[in-house]
This record gives C-alpha cells, structure tokens and sequence, in this order.
C-alpha cells in the first residue's frame, strides 16, 4: 500500500524551479507595487521586448482556449497622437514608445467556423463577454510582464469613448472591437502606490456580505485624502446642472469622486451610442 501521507501534507509545487510558497514572493511582491504610469520618456524600449511582453499576454487564461482576442501595437508617432485625441487627450498614450491595443475578437471565430463547414450559432452575449474577459486578462499579463522588466504601464479604458473612430484607425473588420489600452515605457515620474479599499470590503466569505461596507468605505475615504490622491475634484457641473461645489480638498474622497465619475451626464448618451456600435460590429447584445 502506497504511503500518500507525505504527499498529502506536502503536496508538490507547480513549476519547479520557478515557485516559491511564501506568502511574500517576489511575484507577489511585483503585483503589489503596482502604479499607474501617466507620464515617460521618449526612450525606444530594447529589442525583443514587444515579443517578450506578447509572449506573456498569451499565457493568459483563455476561455475555453478560444483566444477571442487580438492585439495591436502602435509605435508610429502619429497614429499614436491620432488615438491621444481619441482618448480624451490623454498625453501619455502619445509619450509612450509602446501602446498596446487589446480587442475582442470574434472574427476568428465566425472564420474557423465557416472554413469548418458549420453555421455559427453562438449569437449571445455571453461570447460578448467571453471576448471582453480574454482580451483583459491578456492586457493583465502583459502589464505584469511590461513591469517585471521595471517599465511603467497604465491601462487606458477612454479606447472605448469614441469606438467607432478607434475601428476606422485601426482598420478593425467586422467582430472586433478595441476594450482597453496599455501604454509601456520607461517611467518620467514615480506617483507611489495608491491605497485600495480595505480587504474587508473587498473580500466575502462564503457568501457576499455588506456588513463592512460603511466602515470601509469611511477608512477609504481618510486614507486617500490622507494621500492627497485628488487634488482636483471630478467637476459637479458634469454631474448635476447647475450644482454648486459642496466638497473641499479635505473632505473630498474616493466615495465622492467614484460617485460622480458613474452619476455623470454623458452616460446616458454614450450608453445607447456604444450598444449601436456593438450591433453595427456583429456582436450580440442580448
């Protein structure tokens, strides 16, 4: 009879040579030091890295090992001050060497199914959010691999404001849409880590619980204004017509700033324009 009891207690690690079980990892320390990026300098990144850092990317898990994704890198200047504009002004996505466009993609799909032989049926928005999910946990990869080499990232969520112009650049066909970017570089500036919300209100055992909610959200609140982490508020003008500022730099948190960045007025009109867009793209959204 075979003894399992050594095994059993001390079951064996996963990537020999690469693991290491302590709670404080070097892995986990890397993910933990994360900052957003918003401002670099001009250097070319070496050769290799694009490769390197996609060859991560492609490591993500994938539903269903579907790969519903692709991904564009834009070096050239003016195509990258092309998407700045697109993105709000964001000047970082034009100062970075590298950005990265990660897109949904079902046209591979809708592809491998007609050069099988079969009618795609997977018309649902699940296959929506399938390729949303594999396109994101591709970009993640990528960050990590991007800051494993001690570059900067910041991941720029405005690709989706204006999709239609963002396509047209982008010469996207048909089932594919941009959901997030990433630029890379070497970072100008350093802002620190910010602060999370606390692991209570974060973390659910067994089952969801909002019993921390209020306290959590009152500790968060201190501790980013304790930071200074908003220097300048979300204006309230954007938010309800005619409102007066009610918040000072000292009172003003991350409850406040979240609140408006989802009560603001221009949702309702990109709601309905993005959904369209999503149709017009062939994707299901029922």
């Amino acid at each position: 009879m075979t003894d399992t009891s050594l095994s059993m207690e001390h079951p064996p690690l996963l990537y020999a040579g690469l693991s290491d079980p302590s709670p404080e990892n070097r892995t986990i320390r890397l993910l933990r030091s994360h900052r957003s990026i918003r401002a670099y300098y001009p250097t070319p990144l070496p050769d290799g890295t694009l490769d390197a850092i996609i060859a991560a990317a492609q490591q993500a898990p994938t539903s269903s090992n579907m790969q519903a994704y692709s991904i564009i890198a834009v070096q050239d200047p003016q195509r990258k001050q092309e998407l700045m504009t697109l993105c709000s002004g964001q000047k970082f996505i034009a100062q970075c060497p590298l950005f990265l466009v990660f897109c949904a993609d079902l046209s591979r799909l809708h592809y491998v199914c007609a050069r099988q032989g079969y009618r795609y049926r997977a018309e649902h928005i699940n296959m929506l959010i399938v390729a949303c999910c594999d396109a994101q946990l591709a970009c993640q990869n990528a960050a990590i691999a991007a800051e494993s080499m001690g570059l900067g990232t910041v991941m720029v969520g405005d690709i989706r404001r204006r999709p239609r112009e963002v396509a047209a650049l982008l010469e996207l066909p048909r089932y594919v849409f941009a959901t997030v970017g990433l630029c890379i570089g070497y970072a100008a500036t350093d802002p620190g880590i910010k602060p999370r919300l606390p692991r209570k209100v974060i973390l659910h055992r067994e089952t969801y619980s909002a019993e921390h909610l209020e306290e959590g959200l009152e500790e968060y609140d201190r501790a980013m204004i304790a930071r200074g982490i908003y220097r300048k508020p979300f204006p309230i003008e954007l938010v309800e017509e005619g409102a007066e500022e009610r918040y000072t730099l000292e009172t003003y948190g991350w409850t406040e700033h979240t609140a408006r960045r989802v009560a603001e007025l221009s949702h309702e009109e990109r709601k309905g324009s993005f959904i369209t867009f999503l149709r017009e793209q062939g994707f299901p959204c029922e």
